[in-house]
């Protein structure tokens, strides 16, 4: 069973890929080891609570003890399923700050500035904002990905805005536009009341055409003979087989299997691979390393009137809101609720936002797990570019085993004086007249933690991942040690190797990550094909006090 190409998961990054060499008429081969997506948990937005608690959806995965929150162990979902990470994620949808991807060309990923990858934001979009104005000249219209807002009917949302405006930042129309800093509506992946994941937006089209298999199946190792990959070692149906490519393999297997499926195949740290026994094809110290996040918490407030969703969190309200959706695709059941979010710089002195909010008109966990004390609202906030780093290295040469986890969280002391600077300047908008009058009280933090000491203590105890790991098999140059792919996704001392998607990325970007790791898809697919889009000069907003001011 032979393609040209075979790539390793279908997720955010590999349908893009696939869908684009299909479309060229290349034959591919696309392994999975998750199931199907259909039905209400994946497709209802709303419900996007469920799936990624759930084993059929999720790998499972969780950190290692984190010293410095306690020895906490913290979930690292990550999607076992047709359409990856995409059919389980909050479906927010966040291209990056334009100097993110300058930074990329900067350490070394040349062909990545934002003028390199705004064409594939472009061509991957198709936008539905233009109602809320912004310059449309930064959008997409006519590509895969439907990217649209939610109607913002609850009142909260608004007020959320406004008390950004009132606390002096800017209101921005579009923040994947020319200006990202300043508060608005969010946007997300979600079409005609359905969850537009990867799945939906690309490989349901692509297998139309006849050029793409899904074959489901577990990946054990990358076959390699004479320094040339030349296809997977799978596991399914109790047998163990070997899907050839004609012409290249692509990893697309998330930040956490993707390190784990090279260095199962040789591909690593020497001394790391020796441990396990595993022969060393190629002394690659950056596989692994380089594990990056956002960590965020939850800011949860009392509200004053009855105006939140948690009218509805209840068994009949879920069953009505399930009903509506099925039978119309309409009513609560068709949004996410992430529809109100905000950027900011957290001192002055820093270019571009360190801090994302997501809003959110209930007091809820991702768990699913309301806050005991009925109506209330919250605000994910967490700082941008904590420069903590981690790895994923393997437990044992097993496949069925799964790796280790370490983020390292808030191990660098700059992180806890971001995070401090999150939770105070929330406060301060949400003491706004346009937010004041909503709020009863502070659930949590809660208003006696107002020292140091006591803001460090509840970021230590309830910080929680937002699910955004990525670094892991970071672009580079050739003669960077550290470096695990060249700028065109090429694996580093392997012939017909690649990887597309977020474990490449040298730094984590601003925001939700399923946009960029899309794009990553995309881009490598035309270095694949041997063809590129032409830059586009646009030159993002940055605020011009900057420099002297935080707002």
């Amino acid at each position: 069973m032979d393609a040209d190409y075979v790539i390793v998961g279908a997720g955010s990054g590999g349908s893009a890929l696939a869908y684009r060499l299909a479309e060229a008429g290349r034959k591919v081969a696309l392994i999975e080891h998750g199931g199907s997506d259909f039905g209400p948990f994946i497709q209802m937005p709303a419900a996007l609570s469920y799936p990624m608690n759930m084993g059929i959806y999720d790998w499972g995965f969780g950190t290692e003890p984190e010293p410095a929150l306690g020895g906490r162990r913290l979930v690292t979902p990550r999607g076992k399923v047709i359409g990856g990470s995409s059919s389980i994620n909050g479906m927010v949808y966040v291209r990056g700050h334009a100097r993110d991807f300058d930074h990329w060309a900067a350490a070394g990923a040349a062909g990545w500035s934002y003028a390199d990858v705004l064409p594939y934001f472009k061509r991957m979009e198709h936008w539905h904002g233009q109602a809320d104005g912004g310059d449309a000249t930064w959008r997409g219209d006519s590509g895969p990905l439907h990217v649209t807002r939610g109607p913002r009917k609850n009142p909260l949302f608004g007020a959320f805005i406004e008390a950004g405006r009132q606390a002096g930042y800017p209101v921005t129309e579009d923040y994947n536009g020319r200006q990202q800093e300043g508060f608005g509506p969010m946007e997300a992946t979600i079409w005609k009341g359905r969850r537009w994941s990867a799945a939906n937006a690309y490989l349901r089209p692509a297998l139309k055409g006849g050029n793409l298999r899904i074959i489901k199946g577990f990946a054990r190792k990358v076959q390699i003979e004479g320094g040339r990959a030349v296809g997977v070692e799978i596991a399914r149906g109790g047998q163990i087989s070997v899907i050839r490519a004609r012409a290249e393999v692509v990893l697309t297997a998330s930040s956490i299997n993707t390190p784990k499926l090279l260095m199962l195949s040789g591909i690593g740290p020497a001394a790391h691979l020796a441990e396990h026994g595993i022969a060393v094809l190629a002394d690659r110290p950056g596989v692994g390393a380089n594990l990056q996040d956002h960590l965020e918490i939850y800011m949860q407030f009392a509200a004053q009137e009855p105006i939140t969703l948690f009218r509805h969190w209840n068994l009949w309200g879920k069953a009505l809101i399930g009903a509506q959706w099925l039978f119309s695709k309409r009513g609560l059941g068709a949004s996410n609720q992430f529809e109100a979010c905000g950027f900011i710089r957290s001192d002055r002195g820093i270019e571009y936002p360190d801090i994302q909010y997501h809003f959110l008109p209930i007091a809820v966990r991702y768990d699913g797990k309301a806050a005991a004390e009925g109506h209330g609202f919250q605000v994910h906030t967490g700082p941008m570019r904590s420069k903590s780093r981690g790895t994923v290295t393997l437990r044992s040469a097993n496949p069925d085993d799964k790796p280790l986890i370490r983020f390292n969280y808030m191990s660098d002391p700059d992180d806890w004086a971001e995070f401090r600077k999150c939770i105070r300047l929330t406060r301060e908008i949400f003491a706004q007249p346009a937010m004041a009058g909503h709020v009863h009280h502070e659930i949590q933090p809660g208003a006696g933690v107002q020292s140091d000491e006591d803001i460090d203590a509840f970021i230590r105890d309830h910080a929680e991942s937002a699910y955004h790991p990525c670094g892991t098999a970071r672009m580079g140059q050739a003669d960077d040690p550290m470096a695990v792919v060249d700028p065109e996704g090429r694996v580093i001392g392997v012939d017909g190797l690649r990887v597309a998607d977020s474990s490449i990325f040298p730094r984590i970007t601003n925001g939700n990550l399923n946009a960029p790791s899309i794009m990553v898809g995309e881009k490598i697919a035309d270095h694949i094909l041997g063809r590129s889009l032409p830059p586009e000069q646009a030159e993002a907003w940055i605020n011009p006090d900057w420099a002297v001011a935080q707002r």
